[in-house]
């Protein structure tokens, strides 16, 4: 038996030359690539954007925001619309927590037959799962502004509510102050310690309603009482009374609340007249407003009408 001679693969020097340059070319092309494909990676490690520009900004940036406004400017109120896509669509717009679905008019049809005063209230007070004011405060949204949100809601749901009427410019100004130098006394007597969370709220909430009566209410509501006496007094629940009785501030008996209502109602009309008149507990004479004696008298008949 016999063995086929082995031959040499490089039988030339050229031959030899060519192997010596693929051994080196070779590995060398293959490091280029992976190194290539490397640098140009996406992947970044863990914490590798630290030092970014938008990461220094955002370590940096001061916890505390100076907002500037021109107290004298016109408040430019929000529609209802923007109130509801802002606040209230969170709920509405999907019926959550048993929220009124947005133009479900069987939804909202037993609540229109309630009339719009209740459905304000509603609003401003909260009710079941929903907080006051949509969890808002005074400062966030007006009482007319959440006034139409309730409107733009119900309209676009069966219902045929007026718009409500626009408040004083004056009155928006000096509530926005009021709010705000209530919440600083508020924020001051937590960090002394010399007044209780529930006490500071309910001041709070006390200066902003105060400050949010508008002066000048008389004259369009004696507008009304000649026309209407329970208009008039309709009126002025609207744009005075509301501000503490809706949400019953400071002990103020709620619109409609019968129980508290009864306590008052013991008395004669005339002393309750009297207390509506020249003012009772945190409750200034005529609510802070010029109202005449007669619209406030009918103020007086409109809210007990209520809690009968």
């Amino acid at each position: 038996m016999s063995e086929a001679p082995h031959g040499a693969p490089i039988k030339t020097p050229g031959q030899l030359i060519a192997a010596v340059i693929a051994g080196f070319a070779v590995p060398i092309v293959i490091i280029v690539l992976l190194a290539y494909y490397v640098d140009n990676s996406t992947r970044t490690g863990a914490g590798t954007d630290s030092l970014s520009q938008a990461e220094v900004t955002a370590r940096i940036k001061p916890l505390a925001q100076v907002d500037i406004r021109d107290a004298n400017a016109p408040r430019v109120y929000k529609t209802g619309e923007e109130v509801y896509k802002a606040v209230c669509s969170a709920c509405h717009a999907s019926g959550a927590a048993g929220a009124p679905k947005f133009t479900n008019t069987a939804d909202w049809a037993p609540r229109i037959s309630q009339g719009f005063d209740t459905l304000l209230h509603a609003a401003l007070a909260g009710k079941g799962a929903m907080p006051p004011r949509g969890g808002t405060s005074p400062d966030d949204y007006s009482d007319f502004e959440i006034a139409r949100a309730v409107t733009y809601m119900a309209n676009n749901s069966g219902a045929s509510f007026a718009e409500p009427a626009q408040p004083a410019s004056g009155a928006a100004a000096a509530s926005s102050a009021a709010a705000a130098s209530g919440a600083a006394g508020a924020s001051g007597a937590t960090a002394a310690g010399g007044a209780s969370d529930a006490g500071a709220a309910q001041a709070a909430a006390a200066v902003a309603a105060m400050a949010s009566v508008p002066q000048a209410a008389a004259p369009a509501a004696a507008a009304a009482q000649s026309a209407d006496a329970s208009q008039a007094g309709k009126a002025l629940y609207q744009q005075v009374c509301q501000a503490c009785h809706a949400a019953g501030v400071l002990n103020a008996p709620k619109f409609g609340d019968k129980e508290a209502w009864a306590a008052r109602l013991k008395e004669p009309m005339d002393t309750v007249y009297n207390y509506a008149l020249h003012g009772k507990g945190a409750m200034p004479p005529k609510g802070g407003s010029n109202a005449s004696d007669a619209d406030v008298k009918a103020a007086v008949d409109y809210m007990v009408s209520a809690a009968k």
